[in-house]
């Protein structure tokens, strides 16, 4: 079983008919209108695509196959609404260091480097902060990205 035929999409006339509308005089961003054509194209009941492979749909719409791929099978498993936009993003990134440990931060890169150093390093700063238990663990990256902020 290939994949276009594990991920089949039937449209109802009623589906069919709001993507038409949406292609045609929606005026919505352009992701989902690729989507909508995307679905109209792979439409297995109806004229236009007939149910093409994913390669075919890709070209006819101008996208890539796996977005193709992507529709379809959301379309399949949750449906019109989750095939037409983008999934929201998971998980929050959190900050690793709050404002106390940000001060400590901006006050040992303000200081004066360790002896034999001209001046700090991102992991010279990151070492130090754990070293002085600011923190139990820093990347260089957080470092930099911390006093980035700071003028």
């Amino acid at each position: 079983m290939s994949v276009a035929e594990k991920y089949v999409v039937r449209l109802s006339v009623v589906e069919r008919q709001a993507l038409e509308d949406l292609v045609e005089k929606g005026r919505r961003p352009a992701t989902i209108r690729t989507r909508a054509r995307i679905l109209l194209q792979a439409d297995a009941t109806g004229e236009p695509g007939s149910g093409d492979h994913d390669e075919a749909v890709a070209e006819a719409v101008e996208t890539s196959p796996s977005t193709v791929h992507r529709v379809r099978q959301a379309y399949v498993e949750e449906g019109l609404a989750a095939a037409l936009t983008r999934k929201k993003p998971t998980g929050r990134q959190y900050r690793k260091l709050d404002g106390a440990q940000e001060a400590r931060l901006i006050a040992l890169a303000c200081g004066t480097p360790p002896t034999g150093r001209v001046r700090w390093t991102l992991q010279l700063l990151a070492d130090r902060l754990v070293e002085l238990k600011v923190v139990d663990s820093v990347s260089p990256e957080c470092v930099r990205t911390t006093l980035k902020k700071t003028t």
